[in-house]
């Protein structure tokens, strides 16, 4: 960072408070930071959990265990935030806590204001006109919980109810606890009487419900000032453009992608990275700004494809939780795939293993 530039980042809470349980996030996180800023990437490797397998299990029919997978991690969402109000400080940046930003005047003065202020940026909405936001809101409810049960594997349980099917993703993200989050449909979420159960018992029926994979822990949530759950649907957000003057947008400011990708921080920290590159190697602020924009929409089309075909496969379970489990399990694995929606799954599958075998002959020379 350079001494003559003078930087201050405004949070809205308090120091140490922060909605959520852990973050989980894949390897090229760690690639990508280790370019923009080496500390950083060791602090938040040391600082985490890992796992190279997963678990998907089907009440009162069958558990499947994969392993050697892809390398994932889990950090919880206090201690990352630790570590970059840390790292900022320790290079000059000012950081001022409980301070909401609510307009532009009082920033006046800057060079630069960068709004990283989440899905419901005041800042971008004052100008909604200009930036084009366009939100799509997912059919599914879920809601994101904590467990002191440690998930040793990335851990997906689905359960079958009289009224639909349930399910939770666990993983850890420190030594004592993990993150659950909990997906069902309406119609489920309603038959259940989730729409109108409290917090404590929501939670209550949802330990019931997960047993087999919480082990008698607890789930634990945050609920509303008036003691009701936290239910929500996912909101993906794109805008048309992500600069206005002196005004950038980054992270879920700028665009949303679905938890069950687990990228949306490692995104926000990517935008952070190329911004920074592109004001370094641009003399001007204008073709700097539009270089990040640009830069950065091209690099998440991919992501932002796997998020949407993910976010179907979920919101049509009962397609694939019916198949036998090897069929189950490779298909879970292909939640990201464009034609997996257009084509039966038994037939699917079948193009899939001719594909991995066809590259299992290219690789021994047969």
């Amino acid at each position: 960072m350079d001494s003559s530039h003078d930087i201050t980042v405004y949070e809205r809470n308090a120091a140490g408070s922060t909605y959520g349980w852990g973050v989980t996030y894949w390897d090229e996180l760690l690639k990508n930071l280790h370019g923009a800023d080496h500390e950083s990437a060791l602090a938040i490797r040391e600082s985490s959990v890992r796992w190279d397998s997963f678990v998907a299990h089907v009440r009162d029919r069958w558990t499947v265990t994969v392993e050697n997978g892809d390398e994932g991690f889990g950090v919880g969402r206090h201690r990352l935030l630790e570590i970059l109000t840390e790292r900022a400080r320790s290079l000059g940046v000012h950081v001022e806590f409980n301070h909401e930003v609510t307009g532009e005047e009082e920033l006046a003065d800057a060079d630069l204001v960068v709004a990283g202020d989440g899905v419901n940026s005041s800042l971008r909405e004052r100008h909604a006109d200009h930036f084009g936001p366009e939100i799509t809101v997912g059919r599914n409810i879920y809601t994101w919980l904590g467990t002191t049960k440690v998930f040793d594997a990335f851990t997906f349980a689905f359960t079958q109810t009289e009224h639909g099917w349930i399910w939770c993703y666990g993983y850890g993200f420190s030594e004592t606890h993990s993150t659950c989050v909990v997906e069902c449909s309406p119609e489920t979420w309603k038959g259940l009487g989730l729409h109108q159960a409290n917090e404590a018992d929501s939670l209550a029926l949802l330990e019931k419900l997960f047993a087999d994979i919480l082990d008698g822990h607890p789930l634990i949530g945050r609920a509303h000032t008036d003691g009701s759950a936290r239910w929500l649907n996912f909101r993906t957000l794109t805008n048309r453009t992500w600069y206005r003057g002196n005004l950038v947008l980054l992270g879920d400011a700028a665009h949303t992608t679905h938890y069950s990708i687990g990228a949306g921080t490692a995104l926000a920290l990517a935008d952070a990275a190329f911004l920074a590159r592109a004001i370094y190697e641009e003399p001007e602020l204008q073709p700097a700004l539009a270089r990040y924009e640009r830069e950065r929409k091209a690099a998440l089309v991919s992501a932002q494809r796997a998020a949407g075909n993910s976010a179907r496969w979920y919101e049509n379970l009962p397609r694939y939780v019916g198949l036998p489990p090897e069929r189950m399990i490779a298909l879970l694995g292909q939640r990201h795939s464009r034609v997996l929606p257009h084509v039966p799954p038994g037939l699917y599958y079948r193009m899939d293993q001719l594909v991995v075998w066809l590259k299992s002959v290219r690789g021994s020379g047969r």
